[in-house]
């Protein structure tokens, strides 16, 4: 088999038709890709935006229970209080007024309490209700990217 000089220094074995085609796949891959990826990116986007919508509406929601529960507590308190200063003024002897005094704190202490767990309650599911949005997104992100 005997080579020419002129078949050596050839470049007929390039093909620029084959080379735009591979350029253009390349390219057409690179913006799908492109795309795919702002898709995901504006998705991602979207569902954190929701849930700190989410997030604040029960940050709201719950504060206004705390606080409305917290506003009952010191009206309750206040309402027995003057009951008490009542009760306290028609004491005819000092065991009548030990007696009245000692009901009173003792009511007085278990009110405290019973509050105290209704305020700590309505605290503890709105710690749950403001944090459950976040748990939600951060497991959905962490799904996607493990399928990804």
């Amino acid at each position: 088999m005997a080579y020419r000089n002129d078949d050596i220094f050839s470049f007929s074995a390039f093909d620029p038709a084959k080379l735009t085609d591979s350029f253009r796949e390349f390219a057409e891959k690179g913006a799908a890709q492109s795309r795919e990826a702002y898709a995901k990116v504006k998705a991602a986007t979207e569902e954190a935006t929701k849930t700190v919508e989410t997030t604040m509406q029960s940050a709201q929601a719950g504060s206004v229970e705390v606080g409305l529960k917290a506003i009952e507590a010191l009206r309750t308190n206040a309402d027995l209080s003057l009951s008490h200063m009542e009760s306290l003024l028609g004491v005819k002897s000092v065991a009548e007024f030990v007696e009245l005094q000692t009901s009173f704190v003792r009511k007085q202490a278990e009110l405290t309490v019973d509050q105290a767990r209704s305020i700590q309650d309505a605290t503890r599911k709105l710690a749950e209700a403001v944090s459950q949005p976040g748990k939600e997104a951060a497991e959905k992100a962490m799904s996607t990217f493990k399928a990804a």
